[in-house]
């Protein structure tokens, strides 16, 4: 990615129920900067494997350690940024919306 963040495709595909679901995973290194602010039209679950996260969201803002879990939805405006000291990586489950695109 341009800001030297890496993205890895686990998943594609559409649940029994008709939605859409995309499974994927993104490094951030140290010092990265996020993408800007921005609103997905999809709703996303996103698990902290390992690094410090801070998620910007609605107006809130919450630091999100290993284990830790954040939930985007449609039209939620939000940015992802690791503030840790190592890589931050964590795993996105997208379902529904603009998935299928």
């Amino acid at each position: 990615m341009a800001n030297g963040a890496e993205f890895r495709s686990i998943v594609h595909g559409e649940l029994k129920t008709g939605e859409s679901v995309d499974l994927h995973e993104t490094m951030q290194p140290v010092g990265t900067v996020p993408s800007p602010l921005h609103a997905i039209q999809h709703s996303e679950f996103i698990v902290v494997r390992e690094g410090m996260i801070v998620f910007v969201h609605e107006g809130k803002v919450e630091r999100v350690g290993p284990g830790g879990v954040m939930y985007v939805a449609l039209g939620t405006i939000h940015s992802l940024k690791n503030v840790g000291d190592v890589p931050a990586r964590y795993v996105v489950i997208a379902i529904g919306g603009d998935v299928k695109k």
